[in-house]
C-alpha cells in the first residue's frame, strides 16, 4: 500500500470516514486497505464496533497500531443499534476535528472509489448522497425481484411521499456530511435507533434547507458475512417513518 497519496482531491480539510461494525472482521481488513490507497489527502478512519462477538474490535485495533494516525477506533459495551453507532461516530469524529465526515457500511456494499468524487461535489453542497436510484445508479444483480420491491417500496412510495422529499434515495447509508451541516442537524435531536436512521437524517436535512447531491453508485451486496437487515427491522422502519416526520415536522436549524 502507498504510504503517501497522489493526485489529491482538493478536500480543503480533515476527512474522517465513520465505519460502524458489528460481526465484520472478515471484511474490515480490505476495505480499510482500500481506503487507506485512495488519493485522498488527510483521510482517516473510525471504526465504532458493537462490541462483536466475532472479534471485530480485536482486528480494528490491529489496524490501529498497523495504520497510527490514520485509524481510530471507538469501543461500544454492547450493540445499541445504527442510529446510535453513527451518532456516536459522528460526534467522535467532530471533536476530533474533521471537515468532512463520510459514513459507509464494512460490507463493500458501497464502494470506495466513489469517495473522491463525493468530496469534489462537497465543494457546492452540503451533503453528498451515494444514490441506487438516480440515473446512472446500479442494485447488484444478485438482488432478488422482492428485495427490489420492497427497496423501491420503501423509498419511493412510503418514506418519500409521506415526508416530501426530494431525495431519491432517503435510506442511503453512502453520504459524504460537510461538519457545518451535521453540527445545523444537531445530533442531540436524532432518535432513530435501526435503520430508520437513514430517514430520519435525510428528513432533516431536506426540513432545514441544506443542500443535497445524489450521484450515481453501484450497490454490491455483501461479500462476506449475513445482513443485518431482516424484516422486523424493516417493519419497524416503516412505523419509524411517522414518528420521524410528526417529531421533526417544525424542525429549525441549530446555531
Amino acid at each position: 500500500m502507498p504510504s503517501e497519496p497522489t493526485n489529491d482531491t482538493p478536500t480543503r480539510g480533515k476527512t474522517i470516514i465513520v465505519i460502524p461494525t458489528y460481526n465484520e472482521a472478515e471484511n474490515l481488513p480490505g476495505l480499510v486497505a482500500e481506503l487507506h490507497a485512495l488519493a485522498v489527502s488527510d483521510l482517516a478512519v473510525l471504526i465504532v464496533d458493537d462490541n462483536s462477538p466475532d472479534g471485530t474490535g480485536r482486528v480494528a485495533d490491529a489496524l490501529a497500531e498497523r495504520f497510527p494516525g490514520i485509524v481510530a477506533v471507538r469501543h461500544r459495551a454492547e450493540k445499541q443499534g445504527l442510529g446510535r453507532a453513527y451518532v456516536d461516530g459522528f460526534s467522535h469524529a467532530l471533536a476530533m476535528g474533521a471537515d468532512y465526515l463520510i459514513q459507509m457500511d464494512a460490507d463493500f456494499s458501497h464502494p470506495p472509489s466513489a469517495i473522491p468524487t463525493m468530496l469534489e461535489q462537497m465543494q457546492a453542497y452540503d451533503v453528498v448522497v451515494g444514490s441506487r436510484y438516480v440515473s446512472g445508479g446500479q442494485l447488484d444483480e444478485r438482488w432478488s425481484w422482492w428485495r427490489r420491491f420492497l427497496s423501491w417500496w420503501a423509498n419511493e412510495v412510503w418514506s418519500r411521499r409521506l415526508l416530501g422529499l426530494q431525495t431519491r434515495d432517503i435510506t442511503a447509508g453512502f453520504k459524504c456530511w460537510r461538519a457545518a451541516t451535521l453540527r445545523g442537524i444537531d445530533l442531540r435531536r436524532v432518535q432513530a435507533n435501526g435503520y430508520a436512521f437513514q430517514v430520519e437524517m435525510a428528513y432533516l436535512t431536506e426540513r432545514l434547507g441544506f443542500r443535497v447531491k445524489e450521484i450515481p453508485i453501484y450497490f454490491e451486496d455483501r461479500r462476506i458475512g449475513q445482513s443485518k437487515m431482516n424484516m422486523s427491522v424493516k417493519l419497524q422502519g416503516a412505523l419509524d417513518v411517522i414518528r420521524i416526520w410528526y417529531r421533526h415536522r417544525n424542525a429549525k436549524r441549530s446555531e
